[in-house]
């Protein structure tokens, strides 16, 4: 057996393989309306598609727990019934392929109130529906963005409960795994960092301080999720600033923390939290982060970011470098990724091929 279709178990909940999908924005739900944020048949295809083609857990794209925690108008959201039940269907067939299905609870931030890539990505204008952006300061992410409102204490607390109200809503709509998006500079990653964090009372300065905002958080979500199904956290470990950012020290630091608070694994990914950051990409480039924090503390962690062949993401899990990997753009590309890994790992037996599939694969697969 391949390291990456040994199972893998957190509190009660055994995942088939280590085959994750990423977290990949589709933005692509209504953007007004009763049906405004609420999954469509292009999420329903998006994440069928891939548990029918082997991954072991799939992670929705950041998953509003506010209207204006969205990125742009056209996100996903967990901030009423609607949502939850139009989830309910999705999860329930990611389920039936064998997969775990799990969601990623989100607040953009300042980097809210964008419009589409596809669009532009730039800032929505007031006759196309703006909304006012928050963030731990009134420091806006780039010239490209508003100066958003800085949190009051009483804002902060408001987002904690709608991350805890989102998380009871995801739970009903059949989840089994909550992830707590603190990545990527949007909000719960703004207040990590000193680079977008200039507060002086309780929530920003010291370390202590800046990550307050996410342990309420994570405190507030692992309260309400049951006690034997697994709470991840993902995390950029580096702002990839030479100076003034969050740091991969600060990120073993907080680790620690995080597992005291019953977190089961940290996703670790980096960058997104300064606009004029260079980010040295490449195959793996992330690994290293997870290796860190994996060799210095006792949490379980997923490695991301340009793992695209079975051989690499392999040999990732075997030398103890993470305990998952998260594919997003190769699957994007590959859907039935883990189903052909399987057979190029020489571990055909190991692929949960659809009954409905059999006769595309040799007889060996089977």
């Amino acid at each position: 057996m391949s390291a990456l279709f040994e199972p893998l178990t957190l509190r009660s909940l055994t995942v088939p393989n280590r085959v994750w999908m990423a977290p990949m924005c589709q933005y692509s739900a209504a953007a007004d309306g009763e049906e405004q944020g609420v999954p469509t048949d292009w999420h329903f295809a998006h994440y069928g598609a891939r548990a029918a083609g082997g991954a072991g857990l799939l992670l929705t794209e950041a998953t509003a727990v506010a209207p204006e925690g969205r990125i742009s108008a056209h996100d996903l959201g967990i901030w009423n019934d609607r949502q939850a039940e139009a989830f309910a269907r999705i999860t329930a067939f990611v389920k039936a392929q064998g997969a775990v299905p799990g969601i990623q609870l989100a607040h953009a931030g300042r980097k809210a109130s964008v419009r589409r890539p596809w669009d532009g990505g730039a800032a929505l204008g007031a006759g196309e529906g703006a909304w006012q952006t928050v963030a731990p300061s009134a420091v806006p992410f780039s010239d490209r963005h508003p100066v958003p409102v800085q949190l009051s204490e009483a804002g902060i607390q408001q987002v904690v409960a709608q991350f805890a109200a989102a998380a009871r809503r995801a739970l009903a709509a059949g989840f089994q795994v909550a992830e707590v998006h603190g990545a990527h500079g949007y909000l719960v990653g703004e207040f990590l960092s000193p680079h977008s964090n200039r507060r002086t009372d309780g929530y920003g300065g010291p370390f202590e301080n800046r990550i307050r905002f996410a342990l309420e958080v994570v405190d507030a979500v692992r309260e309400v999720w049951p006690d034997d199904l697994p709470l991840f956290f993902r995390i950029s470990a580096t702002d990839w600033l030479d100076e003034g950012g969050w740091t991969a020290d600060e990120t073993v630091r907080f680790a620690k923390e995080l597992l005291a608070r019953g977190v089961d694994l940290l996703d670790v990914s980096t960058g997104g939290n300064a606009a004029t950051a260079t980010v040295p990409t490449g195959p793996g480039y992330q690994v290293p982060f997870a290796a860190r924090v994996k060799a210095a503390t006792d949490l379980p962690v997923a490695a991301v970011g340009e793992i695209t062949q079975p051989r690499q993401a392999e040999t990732v899990l075997a030398t103890g470098q993470a305990d998952a990997v998260l594919l997003g753009r190769e699957l994007l590309r590959h859907p039935t990724w883990p189903l052909d890994a399987a057979r190029e790992l020489g571990v055909p037996e190991a692929a949960r091929i659809p009954a409905q599939y059999l006769r595309g694969y040799p007889r060996a697969a089977r």
